[in-house]
């Protein structure tokens, strides 16, 4: 695709023809294979999530979150009802359906359905879900609501440049990384230098199709191992 030209003959970028605002993401459950995702609803997970995140002894999960961890539950209520209220962020809870427990959150959040951007952020999962089938397959509903769904054209993924995890996290996930924002936040009276990165609606078609492959119960040994990982799937 090349670029359009003005009258002057300067490029003006590429076109999108038939382009009309998209919708915004509804309030309604994900359900994959081994997880639900579906809107936060504090009165039915936040028990679940508040016993799920106390397996984080030392509270690393949230080192990189805008809050520091809760210790009890009436404050970690508070907070999620905080959280719930609006409607950007968007937050949801991850269910395991083997338990049928919430073990994680995510959001969507700067929901911009006039120009086809959503960024997926406030990800905490808890020792519960981390490094398993489940939170890969969490993200990948999520990105397959905003591209296949409602066809938003740009999904964000955007983390403290020093937060190692998130950021392998994201490029395994499939997004490119586009640069750091320096001195973007001040957190917890701290400077925060901000990663983004990015995965387009042109590019989606082949990150899926390997999440697809990737999550297939064939993918993975008798003792739940993978046998080729998500990035050698995208690759190939």
């Amino acid at each position: 695709m090349t670029d359009h030209q003005n009258s002057h003959g300067q490029p003006t970028g590429h076109p999108v023809p038939g382009w009309t605002t998209r919708p915004v993401p509804p309030a309604t459950a994900m359900t994959g294979r081994l997880c639900r995702v579906e809107p936060l609803v504090p009165g039915d997970h936040a028990a679940d999530l508040f016993e799920a995140n106390r397996e984080d002894a030392g509270g690393l999960n949230w080192t990189y979150l805008g809050v520091d961890g809760f210790t009890e539950l009436a404050p970690y209520r508070a907070w999620l009802d905080k959280m719930a209220a609006g409607a950007d962020p968007m937050f949801h809870a991850i269910i395991d359906l083997a338990t049928g427990r919430a073990v994680g959150i995510a959001s969507y959040l700067r929901i911009d359905p006039a120009n086809g951007v959503i960024e997926v952020g406030h990800i905490n999962y808890s020792p519960r879900l981390q490094q398993r089938p489940a939170a890969t397959e969490a993200m990948f509903l999520m990105m397959r609501r905003a591209f296949d769904e409602l066809g938003y054209r740009r999904y964000e993924w955007k983390c403290d440049d020093r937060n190692l995890p998130s950021r392998a996290a994201a490029q395994r996930l499939g997004f490119t990384y586009e640069g750091t924002f320096r001195q973007a936040l001040v957190y917890k009276g701290r400077n925060r230098d901000t990663a983004w990165f990015s995965i387009l609606d042109g590019e989606w078609p082949s990150v899926k199709s390997a999440f697809e492959r990737w999550l297939s119960p064939e993918n993975f040994d008798a003792a739940g191992r993978q046998k080729q990982s998500l990035a050698a799937l995208r690759s190939a």
